[in-house]
Parts: C-alpha cells; structure tokens; sequence
C-alpha cells in the first residue's frame, strides 16, 4: 500500500520555544544525540548544522573540528542567543549562528564538508527539498547526516493509562502541523528520492530510566504537554480539549514516579556520502 502524503505547503514547528521545549533539547550532546557522525569529522572540517536550536550540539561539534568552522542554523532567530550563550559558556569561538531555511540554504554549492540535521525533518512539509539542499551545499565527498525519530516506534514501561492517549494526540498534532513525526523511518526513502544514493542507514536510541532521567523526561513532557505550543495547537485543531491534556500531563508524572519506569526512543540516522 503506498505511503499516505501530507500536501500541505506549510508547516509549522508544534513544539516552539517554550522552557520545557528548551530544557529537552539544550541537553542534547554530539555523544547521545550525533554518535553516529562523529566518525567523519576531521579538524579541519566546514560544518553547517542545521535546526541547531539552544546550540548544545552546534558547540560539541564545533570543539572537534578546532582548525574548522561550524555554522548554526535556525529557522527562529531568537533561540539564537541561547546557542550564542552555549558556545561562549563552552569556551568555543569557531562557530556563528545565522537564520536560514533548511529548504532554501543561502549558501554556495559545496560549502561544506559535513552538513548535519538533527530531529529537523519530521517538521518539515517538504523534507526531500530540504536534503536536496543539503547535498548541493555540501562539497562532493562530503557528508551529509540527519537524525529523526521515530514516534510510533516509542516504548515505555509500565503501561500506565493516559501515555498512549499522549503518543496518539502528539501524531495527530503533528501531521496535522504537516510534519511526519516517524520521520526515522523515512529517511532512506527521502534520501533516495533526493538523489542521494552513497547512503548508510543505522538507528540509535535515547533511553530514560533512573530516578533523575525518569523524573527529568516525565516533567519536561507533562510541561510541555500543557504548556507549550503544541497545547494550543493540540485544542485549536480539535484534537483534544484542556482536560484531555491534564489528563495525560496526570499520566506522565504517575509514569515518574515508578522507581521501575523505563523509556525508549528510536531514531532513524543516516551518512550519505556526496558523489
């Protein structure tokens, strides 16, 4: 059976900018969230890193490539000055920040040694275009790598009632948004479908368990869940009304707090070598 398509020309990033948005992603490093890459890169390496958000991975990559350049990129200009605040807090001067498209990079054909995505195309409406360009920035050789989870593929134990109400809510939000939010496990049909045909596909998962993971994972979701954008665009879009979302903001702190919770995220990634 064919894969159904989203149409929709617009897009819209669900979660935003919201505490709980950046406290998740302003602790993503290059070791648990780009393992994958890490490989690849030399010292002397031009990376752009694209959708860097809070630059928490911008500044890891930028301190292993210490004779190269990495350049930030984000669709929201103001999340820029937490990125600018990381790489100065980790003591890292070769990387600026800019605002930019990922479906329209205002950068030269082969810029770069190594143009990297992290958790961008699962919002995007159209994510072929947006590796596309990718791989035209990027210089024949080159590498270009992208993450994305997978959010059917989620799993948690115990099965407390109310977390499988929140995985169900968040897919509808989000293609609604015109997003795939088991981009993952798309990659490799983008990639192709982009021209890209030197591809390793492998996947990766974060893993939440522990009284300090569980209680950080389950807070930041049950903030998130009342208290973000996608709270908003989670009523307005008919999905669910305010009790519904205070009733699995409810469920993930009752997850938190068994001293046996566990939570596993799978992630599609991909290294395409340039031709």
């Amino acid at each position: 059976m064919p894969e159904a398509r989203n149409d929709r020309k617009e897009q819209v990033y669900i979660h935003g900018h919201h505490e709980s948005v950046v406290r998740s992603h302003g602790r993503r490093r290059a070791a648990d969230s780009a393992a994958y890459l890490l490989p690849e890169l030399r010292p002397h390496h031009r990376v752009l890193d694209i959708g860097c958000g809070p630059g928490s991975i911008t500044a890891d990559l930028a301190a292993l490539v210490p004779q190269g350049h990495v350049t930030g990129l984000d669709a929201a200009g103001g999340i820029l000055a937490r990125a600018r605040d990381a790489a100065r807090e980790r003591g890292v001067d070769n990387v600026d920040f800019a605002v930019g498209d990922a479906g329209a990079l205002d950068f030269p054909d082969g810029s770069f040694d190594v143009v990297h995505a992290h958790q961008v195309l699962q919002y995007l409406a159209d994510p072929v275009a947006a590796l596309r360009e990718m791989r035209r920035v990027c210089r024949p050789g080159g590498v270009v790598a992208v993450r994305d989870v997978v959010y059917t593929a989620m799993t948690w134990y115990p099965r407390v009632p109310g977390l499988e109400d929140w995985q169900r809510l968040y897919v509808g939000v989000a293609r609604a948004g015109g997003g795939e939010p088991d981009a993952g496990s798309r990659l490799l049909g983008w990639a192709r479908r982009a021209g890209l045909t030197d591809v390793t596909a492998t996947a990766g998962a974060w893993c939440y368990a522990g009284q300090e993971q569980r209680t950080w994972w389950s807070g930041l979701w049950a903030d998130r869940t009342l208290s973000s954008p996608f709270a908003g665009l989670a009523v307005a879009g008919g999905h669910t009304d305010r009790a519904g979302l205070e009733a699995i903001a409810r469920a993930w702190r009752e997850w938190g707090r068994h001293e046996d919770a566990w939570f596993s995220v799978l992630n599609g990634e991909l290294l395409c070598r340039v031709n």
